[in-house]
C-alpha cells in the first residue's frame, strides 16, 4: 500500500496536468466519469494516503490505492486496464487497482491538514494529545491511526518504533512522555526520510527493521507477527525495543 509520501511523489509527478483540461475518459470503475471531460485541473493535493484532484467546479477526484494500485503517466501497462485514465492534450494519467471517487464539498471541510504528517500544517501537539485520549491503543495501532498520523503506513510504523525503540505492543499510557514526544517526531522525520530515499531509489536499503530477519543493534533474529487490531506485520527486537 503506498505510503503518504509515496502520494506526495506523484503530486510532484503529475503536476504538469495542473491548469490543464481533462480530454477523454476511460477506465473500469463505477463513477460517473464522464463527469470529468471537459473540467480543468485546478490543484492536486494530498492528504495521507489520498491522492486529491480538485476540478475547477465544485468537485473534487479522491483516488486511494489500497494494497496494490499503481499508476502510470503518460504510458499505461499493456497488460491491464486502468481504473481510471485522464487524457489531455499531450499527456495521460492512469490509475490501477485503486479506489476512486468524488467529493461534492470544499476539501477543507472534509480534511484535517494538521493530521498529514507531510503537510506544512502538520501539528505535533494535536498528535500528542489525541495520543494521550487513547492510552490503551498500543504503539504499532496508533501509528496507523489516520486521524492521528495521516500518511503513516507499515514500513514507517516498523521503522519509527525501531529508531526510539519501543516494542510495538506498548500501549501509548504506558509509554514515558519523552517516549511520546519521540514516537511523534519520528512519525513525521521517517516520513521525509522514506520521501527523499524513495525519489533516490535507496529507499529499501534504507530499511533497519521491515522485513528484516537481524537486529542491527542486538546482531539477534528479530521477532515479527501480525500484532494489535489492525493485525499489519511487525517486525522487532525484542531486546532492545522496550516493552512499556
Amino acid at each position: 500500500m503506498p505510503e503518504g509520501p509515496s502520494i506526495v511523489i506523484l503530486k510532484e509527478q503529475a503536476s504538469g496536468f495542473v491548469g490543464r483540461k481533462i480530454l477523454r475518459v476511460e477506465g473500469n470503475t463505477s463513477i460517473e466519469k464522464e463527469r470529468l471531460v471537459g473540467r480543468r485541473i485546478e490543484a492536486l493535493r494530498s492528504w495521507g494516503k489520498h491522492f486529491l484532484v480538485e476540478m475547477d467546479v465544485d468537485f473534487s477526484l479522491r483516488v486511494h490505492f489500497m494494497l496494490f494500485g499503481s499508476y502510470r503517466i503518460n504510458e499505461r501497462k499493456s497488460w491491464a486496464a486502468p481504473r481510471l485514465g485522464l487524457a489531455f492534450g499531450d499527456g495521460e494519467l492512469n490509475l490501477y487497482a485503486c479506489s476512486v471517487r468524488f467529493i461534492d464539498v470544499p476539501l477543507d471541510l472534509l480534511y484535517d491538514w494538521r493530521s498529514d504528517v507531510m503537510s506544512e500544517h502538520w501539528d505535533p501537539g494535536l498528535a500528542r494529545k489525541r495520543l494521550r485520549a487513547q492510552p490503551g491503543t498500543l504503539a504499532c495501532d496508533a501509528l496507523l491511526d489516520q486521524d492521528i498520523f495521516a500518511g503513516v503506513g507499515n514500513i514507517i510504523k516498523n521503522e519509527v518504533l525501531f529508531r526510539i525503540r519501543v516494542h510495538p505492543l506498548s500501549p501509548i499510557g504506558a509509554l514515558p512522555a519523552a517516549k511520546v514526544r519521540d514516537l511523534v517526531r519520528e512519525a513525521r522525520q521517517y516520513s521525509f526520510d522514506f520521501f527523499e530515499w524513495k525519489k533516490a531509489y535507496v529507499l529499501r536499503k534504507h530499511w533497519l527493521a521491515h522485513t528484516k530477519r537481524t537486529c542491527p543493534r542486538c546482531d539477534i533474529p528479530f521477532s515479527k507477527g501480525h500484532l494489535g487490531k489492525t493485525m499489519r506485520r511487525s517486525f522487532y527486537c525484542a531486546n532492545c525495543q522496550v516493552l512499556y
